[in-house]
């Protein structure tokens, strides 16, 4: 029988609409601006009484007091039903890896593989943004000719964050798109103040998506990219039966500390690493390619 989970998350705009009826809701966490510490607790601990266990994401870009609050309050409840999963990719990644882990709590898998499974998953996402400036971007690394062009009218970057940093300038000689994946996905794009016409148009056609999806931008995006001139984008596997071949065909392993399953070489709830001599197991598979 099927341990429910619930898929937490610290702001609305990390949960994308469901990608169909079967897919549960995040639930959003209050801010400690919101708030106290009690209020927290109270909150948290009833998610772990309603549904069993609790997977929350949390972005590396959150503030630190948000950040401290999740963690103070996992400490203080002293539950092993609690699991923080601390991620780098950029906003709109972060909320395409939040909906599949959304999407694989409407399936057989139990919480400990569900948690697990998020390292996997982030293996197969492609993030990126089409930026008008690159002057004030610390997230990947920007040469000095790039920063010098950046200032030129119009100047537009294609920038990668995930799953290699890569950065070139739109209408320079030899310009191509940045290489995207090699199977199957719906390419998500978020729009700032930049059109996204190169998006849609000359990327989605490289990476030859299957389909071409907006959602709104999220509001950490200028932050994480260093400007309001962007358009953000992700290529995911957007099919729920491709998500749970992917996870399905990893070796499962219980954790030695916990007791929960686990994929991969790292237990999502208590972070104990995989046994040595397991994890050569545990390789990512490939998804087919496209047809």
């Amino acid at each position: 029988m099927r341990v429910p989970t619930a898929i937490a998350v610290t702001s609305a705009d990390l949960a994308l609409p469901a990608p169909d009826r079967h897919t549960p809701p995040a639930e959003v966490l209050a801010g400690p601006d919101q708030v106290d510490l009690a209020g927290s607790l109270a909150e948290l601990g009833s998610l772990v009484e309603r549904y069993g266990h609790v997977v929350a994401v949390v972005p590396s870009w959150l503030p630190a007091p948000t950040r401290r609050r999740l963690h103070t309050v996992r400490a203080i409840l002293e539950s092993d039903r609690i699991a923080l999963l601390d991620t780098d990719l950029p906003p709109l990644a972060t909320a395409l890896l939040v909906r599949q882990l959304r999407q694989l709590t409407a399936c057989d898998f139990s919480p400990g593989v569900i948690a697990s499974a998020a390292r996997l998953l982030t293996h197969y996402l492609h993030a990126g943004a089409l930026l008008g400036s690159v002057s004030r971007l610390d997230r990947i690394p920007v040469g000095l000719k790039a920063h010098a062009k950046s200032w030129a009218p119009g100047a537009q970057f294609a920038v990668m964050a995930h799953p290699a940093p890569r950065l070139a300038r739109l209408g320079t000689p030899g310009f191509a798109p940045p290489p995207g994946p090699g199977f199957a996905t719906h390419l998500v794009f978020a729009r700032g103040q930049l059109a996204p016409d190169w998006v849609t148009g000359e990327l989605a056609a490289a990476w030859q998506v299957q389909g071409v999806l907006e959602n709104p931008l999220p509001a950490d995006s200028p932050a994480w990219w260093a400007t309001p001139k962007l358009v953000e984008f992700t290529a995911a596997i957007p099919d729920t039966a491709v998500l749970y071949q992917l996870v399905a065909s990893v070796r499962r392993e219980p954790c030695r500390w916990c007791g929960l399953e686990l994929i991969g070489d790292r237990c999502g709830f208590c972070a104990a690493p995989l046994v040595p001599g397991a994890a050569a197991a545990t390789t990512a598979p490939r998804p087919a390619a496209r047809s």
